[in-house]
């Protein structure tokens, strides 16, 4: 599910701003600077409003060596990069301009002013922009950890102490997303990625192709997420804001306790009007064991007004969040982490199948969406 008709790209739309001057980006001698690059340092922005010119003035392929393919997406492929200077290894997203609509570019623009601004340790960091006549390189972190999901079963014994700190982690991160009045719109496990192999608190969000700065309350009126995480408001055409991420972290909340989905249908019109309603239930055979906190969380994040759904702020000092640690470790999840194994391996398969027939991200939506609305 992807963003569909509307005429917010041309209301909301926050041009690409200027990132660090030269001078000030220069003292960090080991990471690279948010700029973006063009043949001509001495000019200030090209024709699409985005700033050319870094503290070097160099083209991309002046200051990175790129190495082996990553990932690969509908008009993007990620690359391994180094900084020739430094060393220091890299994602390179690599954007195909061709291959863009105009709202798709839109997005591209939106997505990069949202994470320059961005330094948060469990938000992926974007280093650097180059605009160069055929593609757009994006410089960011490289994650090397893998799915935060991939990781979680993986383990032998799952309790409520690990699920409560991750869920903790992902409120920090959104919590700051909130603050700098930025919603990110797409939350799913999907894009809740682990730094390395070794840590797994280092999680970190992820794709922020569908982030939108949030000018005044209620003001987006976009159709965006993921079957299964997007907020009821959002399907009921409604104009939304930050409190739609929090509909959705309530999801992921509910999976990483439970080990399934709380809206999960095989047909979209049903799985829809769940959503629409708020209709899922706590099946005795999953939480039986697990607190009563914890699913306090759940029914507040889960409630289909937002204006009585819980704020980032609020879900932070939730009780279960607050809890004694020696106590949850000792609430066993291991019926749900079984559970967690399957949904993930069916994610999983759906995830490659999506990938392969996705051809437009703002278009993958589908054309059936709104017929599943009634």
């Amino acid at each position: 599910m992807g963003c569909t008709n509307s005429t917010e790209s041309a209301e909301e739309t926050v041009p690409a701003a200027a990132p660090a001057k030269a001078a000030k980006a220069a003292k960090a001698s080991t990471k690279p600077t948010s700029s973006s690059t063009g043949s001509k340092p001495a000019k200030n922005k090209t024709a699409d409003g985005l700033v050319e010119g870094s503290s070097t003035g160099k083209h991309f392929n002046e200051v990175y060596k790129l190495g082996k393919q990553l990932g690969e997406g509908a008009f993007s492929v990620v690359k391994e990069g180094q900084n020739r200077q430094t060393h220091d290894s890299y994602a390179i997203k690599i954007v195909t301009k061709a291959k863009l609509s105009k709202e798709d570019e839109i997005a591209l623009k939106d997505e990069i002013d949202v994470l320059k601004d961005f330094d948060h340790q469990h938000i992926i960091r974007l280093y650097d922009v180059f605009e160069e006549p055929q593609h757009y390189y994006m410089v960011t972190e490289k994650m090397t950890g893998g799915e935060l999901f991939d990781r979680i079963v993986q383990k032998s014994y799952y309790n409520e102490k690990e699920a409560r700190d991750t869920c903790e982690i992902l409120l920090q991160a959104i919590h700051y997303c909130h603050k700098k009045k930025v919603a990110h719109r797409d939350l799913k496990p999907e894009n809740l990625l682990l730094t390395s192999q070794s840590d797994d608190s280092d999680i970190k969000i992820a794709d922020f192709g569908f982030a939108k700065k949030v000018k005044a309350p209620n003001t987006l009126t976009t159709q965006c997420g993921t079957p299964g995480y997007v907020a009821a408001e959002i399907l009921e055409g409604k104009p939304y804001d930050t409190q739609a991420d929090m509909w959705s972290i309530g999801v992921i909340v509910f999976i990483l306790l439970g080990g399934y989905p709380p809206f999960i249908e095989q047909n979209q019109r049903t799985l829809f009007r769940k959503i629409r309603k708020g209709q899922y239930e706590f099946h005795e055979e999953y939480w039986g064991q697990v607190s009563e906190d914890a699913k306090d969380l759940i029914r507040k994040l889960l409630v289909v007004d937002p204006a009585k759904r819980y704020t980032s702020e609020d879900a932070l000092e939730n009780k279960w969040i607050g809890a004694d640690a020696a106590t949850l470790a000792s609430l066993d999840l291991g019926t749900n982490l079984a559970a967690l194994k399957k949904f993930n391996a069916k994610r999983k398969f759906k995830a490659a199948v999506s990938t392969v027939m996705a051809a437009n991200k703002m278009q993958s939506l589908g054309l059936d969406f709104r017929k599943n609305l009634d």
